[in-house]
């Protein structure tokens, strides 16, 4: 285990006991990991991926025009959708399968499935295998998105491109059993392409034509097309904006940050210094559920009994971290 991987687990063993027992580290950075001397691997552009999403940022701006004419219920069944999408990432994907941040039951895993299908960010088993390998080698050849190659390829261009080499090693090697064990993301997995359809695209489109009147048209590209294009920008904006702009109080030797706007947007994902130093923790965040509507749902959740075993840190050890390797920008709430 490397030195940032020790010094990260004995800040939660503090808080969390024999907790740690299930505590990946398969999320922590490994800071063993040297990227390879010589020239770069040619770019190869992916063009399927770049026509199509050029074709559902058009459709997008579409649905942009479209919106005036849409009616409350259908403008309110948008923000449905979008919040179901967007929780299949952040209560789903992110803090539940690739963190391991709290358990869920068999009904809460399922409605996260559905919602993270309805996102279209690829499939659970892919899209945290890449996050444990973002973590784990943040900001380097072997992260799918690396920051320090700019804006526009942490944002987007990563998805136009084919993966470097060192991407898909270190992906091959990762400790995935959690994943491959659970029948809900394995299902998922091999049912994915036609519940993408069926939930990204036909549920949002069919439920406001049918039941109030709405037309196919603008059911299509506003609850469609409109909310999926602001649905992956929020996320992306994780990707980008918090891992450019914004203070790190608590670790000021990595990229990632804490950005109000990228919380707001991605409903919580926006307290990325904390996340990248603390990444056990299901809040994401010291705060709460200000700004965090994904830790306000899986509080709900631990309420209902749907969820249980939150992960979290304790105010002493966070402050203690504060002072060890913050910039000096903390602040209380």
């Amino acid at each position: 285990m490397t030195e940032t991987e020790t010094r990260t687990l004995h800040d939660v063993k503090q808080q969390n006991g024999a907790a740690m027992a299930e505590t990946s580290v398969e999320d922590v950075f490994d800071d063993t990991y040297k990227m390879k001397e010589g020239p770069k691997p040619p770019r190869m552009l992916v063009w399927r991926n770049i026509i199509l999403m050029t074709l559902l940022h058009l459709g997008a701006l579409y649905g942009l025009v479209l919106l005036p004419s849409a009616s409350v219920s259908t403008v309110a069944w948008t923000a449905v959708c979008y919040l179901i999408s967007a929780l299949g990432v952040t209560a789903g994907a992110h803090r539940l399968w690739s963190h391991r941040s709290y358990k869920a039951s068999f009904p809460l895993r399922v409605f996260l499935a559905l919602g993270n299908s309805m996102a279209f960010q690829n499939d659970i088993y892919e899209w945290a295998r890449d996050h444990r390998v973002h973590h784990k080698y943040s900001e380097t050849d072997a992260d799918p998105h690396n920051a320090t190659r700019g804006f526009f390829f942490s944002h987007v261009g990563w998805l136009m491109v084919r993966k470097h080499p060192d991407v898909v090693e270190k992906g091959k090697k990762l400790e995935l059993s959690d994943l491959k064990a659970d029948k809900v993301v394995m299902f998922q997995r091999r049912h994915y392409k036609l519940s993408v359809v069926i939930l990204c695209f036909v549920v949002p489109m069919m439920v406001p034509w049918y039941f109030w009147g709405e037309s196919l048209v603008l059911a299509y590209f506003v609850p469609g097309l409109l909310r999926y294009a602001v649905m992956l920008n929020a996320t992306w904006l994780v990707n980008s904006a918090a891992h450019l702009y914004g203070n790190r109080p608590y670790d000021k030797s990595i990229n990632p940050r804490e950005n109000p706007f990228v919380a707001f947007s991605a409903i919580g994902e926006g307290f990325h210094n904390y996340h990248h130093t603390f990444p056990f923790d299901y809040a994401t965040s010291e705060f709460g559920v200000k700004l965090n509507i994904t830790t306000a749902f899986i509080d709900l959740m631990c309420f209902m009994g749907l969820a249980t075993d939150p992960k979290s840190v304790s105010k002493e050890v966070i402050m203690a971290r504060v002072k060890r390797t913050g910039e000096g920008s903390h602040k209380s709430g």
